[in-house]
């Protein structure tokens, strides 16, 4: 008869088995050495206070971690597919250096009070660099002007602005103004309707700080460059293939017509290059297939040569259809005496 299994002395073997390997785990603590990270300004403080490490909202420090196999290895594939960066956010007000001036923030006593590699069971070994500056200036509320840039930066000149000025903290000595920034396409928004925005006021390069206050942007809508221009003594080319024009020459039957002034939408510069330009302003092209057709007269819209760098530009365009040029093709002299 089998012996009866006796599963409480089982269970007592995988739990003993179990301990020695989660034992094992954490009395053999692994290195993860010069892992990028960063340190962080909680922006959560007092509004009346400019919190920045050397002026910048942040600061790259590079650490070495030690702890359980299995928390490092994690926190290694965490950051090699970069699902989490290794990132740590200093409050001035809890580590008391919220008074105005310059504050040393010992980053190794800083970093291992983390609450989150706390949690994981990890440890900052080393951090380079050792400490970092903690700038802290006082700023007073100002009523400032609201000033609107494009995507590049480029100023613009709005119609309105509503309203004109919001409240921002800022240096007590600085000249700085409220911005707002438009896409293209919000700029294309503002002409039609008023768009809302929040200014915000850049402290120093990449360190901006928002406007509880939104305002409103009508920007006026441009005047088209382009006017109504005409072109007065025109010229035209006829293109013929060498084949075509060693028997046969065109002669254009409504030349006036075809010549008479051209009506084009330009800018200035645009058309005073086009009536200056080398090529003829027209070309009438004849193809070599036009011989077969049975007719006495032909008819063709002409080809308008404008500068293409204008063309490109929408600077330039012709207003109403192409001259039709109505066209015979006549035997030479030469050929039809042979």
């Amino acid at each position: 008869m089998a012996k009866k299994i006796k599963y409480s002395k089982v269970m007592i073997v995988i739990f003993i088995t179990v301990l020695i390997w989660v034992w094992a785990d954490l009395a053999l603590d692994e290195m993860l050495p010069d892992k990028s990270a960063v340190v962080v300004v909680d922006e959560s403080g007092p509004r009346q206070l400019w919190i920045s490490f050397d002026q910048s909202p942040s600061a790259d420090i590079k650490i070495t971690l030690s702890g359980p196999h299995t928390a490092v290895t994690t926190l290694d594939m965490e950051l090699r597919k970069g699902l989490k960066p290794l990132e740590f956010v200093f409050n001035a007000v809890q580590e008391q250096m919220d008074r105005p001036g310059v504050h040393t923030l010992k980053l190794l006593e800083f970093l291992r009070k983390d609450r989150e590699l706390i949690r994981r069971g990890l440890m900052v070994q080393s951090c380079d660099p050792n400490e970092i500056s903690v700038n802290v200036v006082e700023l007073a509320k100002r009523s400032l002007a609201v000033e609107c840039f494009d995507a590049s930066g480029n100023p613009l000149k709005p119609q309105s602005i509503e309203p004109a000025t919001v409240d921002a903290f800022v240096p007590v000595d600085s000249r700085l103004t409220a911005r707002v920034q438009l896409t293209k396409t919000e700029i294309e928004l503002a002409k039609k309707a008023p768009r809302k925005k929040f200014p915000y006021v850049e402290l120093a390069p990449g360190y901006i700080r928002n406007s509880d206050t939104s305002v409103e942007i009508v920007l006026a809508p441009e005047e088209d460059p382009l006017t109504d221009e005409r072109i007065e003594d025109a010229t035209i080319s006829i293109a013929i293939s060498p084949t075509l024009l060693a028997q046969y020459y065109a002669d254009i039957t409504n030349l006036p017509a075809v010549l008479s002034s051209i009506s084009v939408r330009a800018t200035n510069e645009a058309k005073q290059a086009y009536e200056n330009q080398q090529l003829p302003h027209m070309t009438l092209y004849i193809f070599d297939d036009d011989i077969k057709q049975n007719q006495e007269s032909l008819r063709r819209a002409v080809r308008y040569n404008f500068p293409q760098e204008y063309v490109r530009t929408g600077e330039i365009e012709l207003m109403g259809e192409p001259a039709i040029a109505e066209f015979q093709l006549k035997i030479r002299p030469t050929a039809e005496s042979e």
